[in-house]
């Protein structure tokens, strides 16, 4: 908004204030003018001090607007810093405009006349347009032009203007969040009714307590009768049982309503989670994502359940509560509510200090976790290098980051419990010295003191309850909010093919495919590649460590989208296929295969809806599997451990082999798959190999013996195919592939005789330079494929 229109604004109301308040304060100053009134000024029947208050909201709100059309660039902004100040001006005269009612009430006890109420709502209304028009005047800087050099941006001040919420997050302020978490409980609609049936009969009955409180009392002071003091402790005894009986059912069923709640945020983030790319788990570590799966929906569940359980039932208390208060003395209601604005402020304030805060201590309680979780996972490479102490020390940093925040969130919790309490003591002994007047002036009994004071204390209760809540309301919704970021977080690629045809040959082509991985997007993994694996034949995949070998893996398996170019399975690109069906017809051997806390068969038949125990042996037979797995406690039924973790290296491979085999696919990936494999494992390539009719083999091997035997070797330098051929082929060519094969050799040589047998176990060689190897050799080749590597290095 422009500044001459927020100005025009001020000037208006300010005017229409003061010639209403001098209309109404003329009308009922009895015959006095306002000297006269001055020097015989008399608080309890004078209102010379409502038109001074006016006179000084008018300076104030004209001050700021001279500030603002003086100064565009800096007024708005310190009139948001002084938000503060303005309410709490605005909250003073509204106090002390309730007590002006009450003193005004003891000169005249029935107000009748029409200027006062005039004068009275005009107050009221003054006050809301002047808070109302210093917010308009703080957001004038909303437009660029305005902004000076050095001073907040647009969006920025928007963002200050609507509350300091930051605008990305205004979507998700506590309301819309609290309401789109209770959405999730529409499931249990009934239980919900049941819960709030039982929580309105269990507050109405706490509600008349104390008023049959004060009969029993008047029954015993002013009437002096028995039967009128009998009565009224029955009903206290049948209201006392019958909302204790409510309170139990109320309570029980809200612990129900949100355990299920619990239980269905878990399944939701946990089907979102699985269902992300595979670039979000690059982007994001594991540890922050077990935490909002595990810490965060737990903080949902207990504090928000508990919370609203206590909110609901606090409100529906104090609305009888007020309604009571109202009919027993209107007077000593007035008196009770003067303090409520200043411990709202102050819960206000607090709550969204505390909800920040809350954050903060979410985020560093994430990064704790994930690095307890990275050290527990990597023990054994903790312990091989003795840095256990070092990693503690970490883990102990990160505490106590979460510690000074935890100390923020005491002392901010020390001033509220400090300010507010102070206030209600305060209104406390107003009440009471109030009450005393009102007694003893004849205007209430002795019993309704009694019954009103009980209220007040319930009231503050009910008040204290709900700022409380308020701050744990604030806590959950900070988690809730993380936790609906990731429920509600659509992948940015989706696996929506439909493409199941009842065959796959099985050729794949690459076609000029340029990729990289989003969280370094600037380097391109892979540049213009181009290659085809034909059904039947085996195909090999070297070079240089980072190349981007495994990237193509990565790209045949779909999971990543591509830069440009495209992946064809049997003339279709792979993203047109059914997720599950595209990898029912892939099958991929990892150099570190994952196997899960299961037994040895299910980690085996994993995937597969039904799988014959069967087809589990003749998988692990081919693997070289069965004769260790035998050897096993349980055999089949062994468990594996966590990631595999009772099994060795070579073990947990020939399982994963098995897997692999098990399902007959057309396309088999093995990305290094035999590198944990001693020579007696040579028939398992023979169990890959043998058959290949049906199968599209693609190898990324550093194994001589795998790579020379492939039907075709594609050569990747720096993401570029710079060779392709087979091994002869290339060997007679020249070039990358046949420089990394005599560097081999050459260190093979180097090792001496006496080296071979120790490197048949699968030792990796060493040129003599003391560099490891690109490609690891397997010493336990055929003779005549050892002359041929012979005859070749003396070339």
């Amino acid at each position: 908004m422009r500044a001459w229109k927020a100005v025009a604004s001020t000037l208006a109301l300010s005017g229409a204030d003061v010639a209403v308040t001098t209309l109404l304060y003329t009308h009922g100053r009895s015959g006095q003018d306002v000297l006269q009134d001055l020097r015989h000024f008399n608080i309890f029947n004078s209102l010379l001090d409502i038109w001074g208050g006016c006179l000084y909201r008018s300076c104030v709100l004209l001050g700021a607007a001279i500030g603002v059309a003086t100064n565009t660039a800096y007024g708005p902004r310190r009139l948001r810093a002084s938000r503060t100040f303005i309410t709490i001006i605005c909250l003073l005269m509204g106090i002390y405009m309730m007590v002006k009612l009450l003193l005004y009430s003891e000169v005249r006890r029935t107000i009748r006349d029409p200027w006062f109420w005039g004068l009275f709502a005009w107050t009221y209304v003054a006050l809301a347009a002047t808070f109302g028009l210093w917010q308009l005047l703080a957001c004038v800087t909303s437009s660029r032009e305005a902004l000076g050099p050095g001073s907040e941006s647009r969006a920025e001040a928007e963002e200050s203007c609507d509350g300091g919420t930051p605008r990305g997050k205004r979507e998700e302020a506590a309301g819309p969040t609290i309401h789109k978490l209770l959405s999730y409980t529409k499931p249990d609609a009934f239980f919900l009714g049941i819960a709030s049936f039982f929580l309105l009969v269990a507050a109405l009955g706490e509600t008349f307590l104390p008023y049959y409180t004060g009969l029993a009392i008047d029954g015993i002071v002013v009437q002096k009768s028995m039967d009128r003091f009998s009565t009224a402790v029955l009903v206290m005894s049948l209201l006392a049982i019958g909302s204790s009986f409510a309170a139990g059912i109320r309570g029980g069923v809200f612990t129900l309503i949100f355990a299920r709640l619990n239980i269905r945020l878990r399944n939701c983030l946990f089907r979102s989670l699985v269902a992300q790319e595979m670039s979000f788990f690059d982007e994001n570590r594991t540890g922050d994502v077990i935490s909002r799966l595990t810490s965060d929906t737990t903080i949902v569940s207990d504090l928000v359940s508990q919370n609203i359980n206590i909110f609901l039932r606090n409100m529906v208390k104090a609305t009888g509560v007020i309604f009571f208060m109202f009919s027993l003395s209107w007077k000593l209601s007035l008196v009770t509510f003067m303090g409520f604005p200043i411990i709202m402020l102050v819960s206000d304030v607090y709550g969204k200090y505390y909800k920040k805060l809350s954050k903060d201590v979410q985020n560093a309680l994430a990064k704790a976790n994930n690095t307890a979780e990275e050290t527990i996972s990597a023990m054994k490479t903790i312990r091989s290098f003795a840095n256990e102490e070092a990693e503690a020390n970490v883990y102990w940093q990160k505490l106590q980051q979460v510690y000074k925040l935890n100390k923020r969130e005491a002392m901010a919790y020390t001033y509220y419990v400090w300010s507010s309490g102070l206030t209600l003591l305060v209104v406390q002994v107003s009440i009471l010295y109030y009450g005393g007047h009102l007694v003893i002036s004849g205007q209430m009994t002795s019993g309704n003191l009694i019954s009103f004071i009980i209220y007040e204390f319930v009231l503050g209760d009910c008040m204290e309850s709900v700022g409380s809540v308020y701050s744990g309301l604030m806590q959950g919704v900070g988690a809730a909010e993380k936790v609906f970021e990731f429920i509600d977080r659509k992948p940015t690629m989706v696996n929506d093919g439909s493409l199941a045809p009842d065959h796959v040959d099985g050729k794949v082509e690459f076609r000029n495919v340029t990729f990289s991985y989003r969280t370094r997007s600037a380097t391109q993994v892979l540049q213009n590649v181009s290659f085809t694996l034909h059904p039947g034949k085996v195909t090999a995949l070297v070079g240089p460590s980072g190349s981007g070998k495994s990237s193509c893996v990565n790209i045949l398996e779909n999971f990543y989208p591509l830069q440009d170019g495209q992946v064809l399975l049997d003339g279709h690109p792979i993203n047109m296929y059914d997720h599950k069906y595209l990898h029912s017809v892939i099958s991929l051997v990892s150099q570190e295969p994952v196997l899960f806390a299961r037994s040895i068969a299910d980690n085996i038949s994993y995937g597969l809806t039904s799988a014959s125990f069967e087809s589990v042996v003749q998988a692990a037979q081919k693997a070289n599997a069965h004769s260790f797995i035998t050897e096993l406690q349980d055999g089949y039924h062994t468990e594996a451990g966590e990631k595999g973790a009772q099994l060795s290296g070579g073990q947990k491979q020939r399982v994963a082999i098995a897997r692999a085999l098990i399902r007959t696919p057309p396309i088999l990936i093995l990305d290094e798959a035999t590198s944990a494999l001693d020579a007696e494992s040579e028939h398992i390539q023979q169990a890959i190999y043998g058959d290949l009719q049906n199968h599209t083999v693609l190898v990324i091997a550093h194994r001589l013996s795998t790579v020379e035997k492939a039907h075709n070797i594609i050569v990747l330098d720096k993401g570029r195919v710079v060779q392709q051929g087979s091994h002869k082929e290339l060997m007679e060519e020249g070039g990358l592939y046949s420089r990394l094969v005599q560097r081999q050799i050459l260190g093979l040589e180097g090792a001496g005789a006496d080296s071979l047998q120790p490197a048949a176990r699968g030792d990796t060689a060493k040129s003599s330079g003391g560099l490891e190897e690109e490609f690891r050799i397997d010493h336990s080749l055929p003779a005549v494929a050892q002359d041929d590597y012979n005859n070749t290095a003396h070339k």
